[in-house]
C-alpha cells in the first residue's frame, strides 16, 4: 500500500533546496518538541481512530474533541454504535455538521457487525469499501490504526509540502505533492510521521502559511450562513430539539419556499428525515 522511494530521491534533490532527510528531520524535530495531544492518538483501536476521522473531516479539531469523547461514552464500542437507531446518532451528531457522515459511520458500523463480525477489517480494500469510507480516511485508518504504509493528502499535510518543496511555484496540484510525499515517507513508524506532518502544518498555519492560493483547483468553501448548508442545518437543529417539525411553517428569514423544500426532498431522499404525516417530518 503507497509505495516509497529511497530517502535522497535523485529526483527531488535536482529540483528541490532540500534533502529529503533534512526535511524529515525538521518535521520530527519539531514534532519531538511540539507534538499535539489529542484522545485518539497513541492508541491502537481502529474504531475510535475510525470515529475520530469521520468527525473530523471538513471540521475543525477544536469542535470534535469534546463530541468525540461523547459519543465513545454513548457507543463504547462498535457494536454499540451499530445497534443504536440513527434519530439517536443524528441526535447526539448535532453540533458537527455535514449530518450524512453520522449516517455513514451508522451504516458503516453496521457492515463491520455484519460483514466482519464485529471486528474492524486490517486490509485497506475493506477500509475503502465502508460507506462514506474515501481514499483519504480509508489511507488514514490504515495508517493510524495499523502502523501501515500509505500514502494521502489533507490540508495541513498540504501546507507543508507546499512551504518546503513547492514554495515558489504559482500554483501545485495534489498530484505533483503526492508524487513528494511517496517519496518522503520514512521506512517505519508511519503513524507518527503523518502526526508530525499534520502538527507541523497546523503551525505553518499558526504563523500564517496556508497556501490555499497556491493549490491547483483549490475552491473556497462558499459562507455556511445564506447556503443549503444552513438551511440542512437548522431542520436537523429542529427535528432533535421538537422530535418533529411542520413542513407548512418552515420560514427561514432569507430563503424562498422552493429552496427549503429542495433541501426537505434532498434529507428525505438521504434517510436523514421522514414524513410522519404529508407534512409532518420526523427524524428516520
Amino acid at each position: 500500500m503507497g509505495g516509497y522511494s529511497k530517502e535522497d530521491s535523485p529526483f527531488l534533490l535536482q529540483y528541490f533546496m532540500i534533502s529529503i532527510s533534512e526535511f524529515q528531520k525538521i518535521i520530527l524535530d519539531h514534532y519531538s518538541a511540539n507534538k499535539r495531544d489529542f484522545p485518539w492518538r497513541n492508541i491502537q483501536n481502529s474504531y475510535y481512530i475510525f470515529l475520530s476521522e469521520v468527525m473530523l473531516q471538513q471540521t475543525q479539531t477544536s469542535r470534535v474533541v469534546s463530541k468525540y469523547l461523547e459519543f465513545l461514552e454513548l457507543f463504547p464500542t462498535i457494536q454499540d454504535l451499530a445497534k443504536a437507531s440513527l434519530a439517536t446518532i443524528l441526535t447526539h451528531w448535532n453540533g458537527l455538521g455535514y449530518n450524512r457522515r453520522a449516517k455513514f459511520l451508522w451504516m458503516a458500523a453496521q457492515q463491520i457487525v455484519e460483514k466482519h463480525s464485529g471486528i474492524f477489517p486490517e486490509d485497506y480494500e475493506s477500509i475503502d469499501l465502508l460507506p462514506g469510507v474515501g481514499p483519504y480516511t480509508a489511507r488514514a485508518i490504515y495508517t493510524f490504526s495499523f502502523n501501515k504504509p500509505a500514502v494521502f493528502i489533507e490540508t495541513n499535510i498540504r501546507t507543508v509540502f507546499i512551504h518546503f518543496f513547492f514554495h515558489d511555484s504559482q500554483t501545485v496540484s495534489d498530484k505533483e505533492i503526492v508524487k513528494v510525499i511517496e517519496s518522503a515517507l520514512p521506512h517505519t513508524n508511519y503513524r507518527d510521521w503523518y502526526y508530525a506532518l499534520m502538527d507541523y502544518g497546523n503551525y505553518l498555519k499558526s504563523e500564517k502559511k496556508s497556501y490555499f492560493h497556491k493549490q491547483k483547483g483549490h475552491t473556497k468553501q462558499s459562507k455556511f450562513k445564506g447556503s443549503k448548508r444552513y438551511v440542512r442545518g437548522y431542520i436537523l437543529r429542529k427535528l432533535v430539539s421538537d422530535g418533529k417539525l411542520d413542513i407548512t411553517e418552515i420560514i427561514i428569514p432569507g430563503y424562498q419556499a422552493e429552496t427549503i423544500q429542495e433541501v426537505v426532498n434532498n434529507l428525505l431522499a438521504e434517510s436523514l428525515a421522514k414524513k410522519r404525516t404529508k407534512s409532518i417530518l420526523v427524524l428516520p
